[in-house]
């Protein structure tokens, strides 16, 4: 209990003092601070989950986008001893400019480090990193570091015996910007740009520009289940929030229902649906829809991604737009009714817009996951059905290019993080209601 430690003296320092004598503003400021490390303790589990599972793999891969020490550093994988390769090759990228033709001085240098990457064995991993830039020189390099300690000078002569390709400006051209592992190439070869010998930025071959138009179908395809989702979940929408309690939960479980469902069951249960032989076409040419020898293709393109797509992400508009829509006083639309307004201009002008930050929140959330979605696309898509996110998967899985994959992979999170930032501008992230 706090006490006046003098009734004269209002206007001295800590006249106010607790039950035990001490100053009330220490004593405030201590409860205070118990408060805050008090909360700081109940958070932190949470703050050091999302630190370790999402903040630091984050940033990780947009490290390895812009490195990779392939070609300038080989690892043992048995006892974890560094090694160092390319040296002498690099000390000569440092000492000339680019755009320097190799001489008997770089061929000596090249000769040098493919003994080095013979005794380490560590010419297939520069071959790889070369590979990525310019495909086929990974077999170069395994060849000539074989043959590495039989080279005698003149060194030049002496590899291009080997492999003439050695000789290419385009390879030196490879081997220099692998010379530093930190480099902005991978985010080139994700927009299909290059650089050309003198170091420019240019496109790369028209038959190798694949990444620039995956981005494109990505984001048109997401945007087009995105819409799809919307026009179905509406009306859906609608009808829970309007029904009686009772009858809306019980219809609710059918919205539910898929998530207690497997993807790779649903998915694989639209390739039954849809194939040419499926549950679908079958219906069609049962019915005299369709004659059977014209059946229609919807599996293995972009029919069957956005067919399935759109079936598997269409609660995740239901539920926002179904959280909104219930809280909206129903007299309103009467009011305006009773005012004169058509039952078209009452929805338009006040029913729609109070569903906005519903619509906002479902239409953010399925096209989030629509642009990063792997499993459906890869099995109901085909070629002209893949997603950016199946050439993610192919160059971490298969061709093992991870900085590449973790380029377009930076990129995919950039746009998304653009898209955020358009809403909150557009529309404002406070009015994003999921429940």
């Amino acid at each position: 209990m706090a006490t006046l430690t003098d009734d004269s003296a209002f206007g001295a320092d800590d006249r106010l003092t607790t039950a035990d004598g001490k100053p009330l503003k220490a004593a405030l400021a201590r409860a205070e601070a118990r408060a805050k490390r008090r909360a700081f303790f109940l958070v932190l589990p949470l703050f050091l989950f999302v630190l370790i599972t999402f903040i630091v793999p984050i940033g990780q891969m947009l490290h390895r986008s812009v490195h990779n020490s392939g070609f300038t550093l080989h690892t043992d994988i048995g006892s974890k001893v560094q090694t160092p390769i390319m040296v002498n090759l690099r000390d000569w990228f440092d000492n000339n400019p680019r755009g320097t033709e190799p001489d008997e001085a770089a061929f000596e240098a090249l000769a040098a480090d493919l003994v080095v990457l013979r005794e380490v064995k560590a010419a297939g991993q520069a071959g790889t990193r070369i590979n990525y830039e310019l495909s086929g020189t990974r077999s170069m390099f395994t060849k000539a570091a074989r043959k590495a300690p039989k080279l005698e000078a003149p060194f030049a002569a002496a590899i291009l015996d080997l492999d003439e390709d050695w000789a290419d400006p385009e390879l030196w051209a490879a081997m220099r910007d692998a010379s530093s592992a930190y480099t902005m190439n991978f985010y080139l070869a994700a927009v299909d740009l290059t650089r050309d010998t003198d170091g420019f930025v240019a496109q790369v071959d028209e038959k190798r520009r694949l990444y620039k138009q995956l981005f494109v179908r990505t984001l048109l395809l997401s945007l087009l289940i995105t819409g799809l989702t919307f026009v179905l979940a509406y009306p859906i929408a609608h009808m829970l929030a309007t029904l009686p309690l009772r009858y809306s939960n019980l219809l609710m479980i059918l919205v539910l229902l898929p998530f207690w469902t497997s993807l790779l069951v649903r998915t694989t249960s639209w390739m039954v649906l849809l194939q040419s032989q499926g549950v679908v076409n079958d219906a069609l040419v049962g019915t005299g829809v369709l004659a059977d020898d014209s059946r229609i293709q919807m599996m293995y393109n972009q029919t069957g991604t956005i067919i399935a797509m759109t079936h598997i992400l269409l609660p995740f508009m239901v539920l926002p737009l179904y959280s909104v829509m219930r809280t909206i006083n129903p007299s309103y639309v009467r009011a305006a009714k009773s005012l004169g307004a058509t039952s078209w201009t009452a929805f338009r002008r006040i029913y729609f817009p109070l569903t906005v930050p519903g619509i906002g929140a479902g239409a953010l959330l399925v096209f989030i996951l629509a642009v990063g979605y792997y499993i459906t696309p890869a099995l109901v898509g085909g070629a002209d059905g893949q997603l950016i996110s199946n050439l993610i998967a192919f160059h971490m899985q298969k061709s093992l290019n991870w900085s590449l994959a973790a380029a377009l992979a930076g990129l995919l999170l950039g746009g998304i993080l653009i898209l955020y930032w358009l809403y909150d501008r557009l529309i404002g992230i406070d009015n994003l209601k999921l429940g």
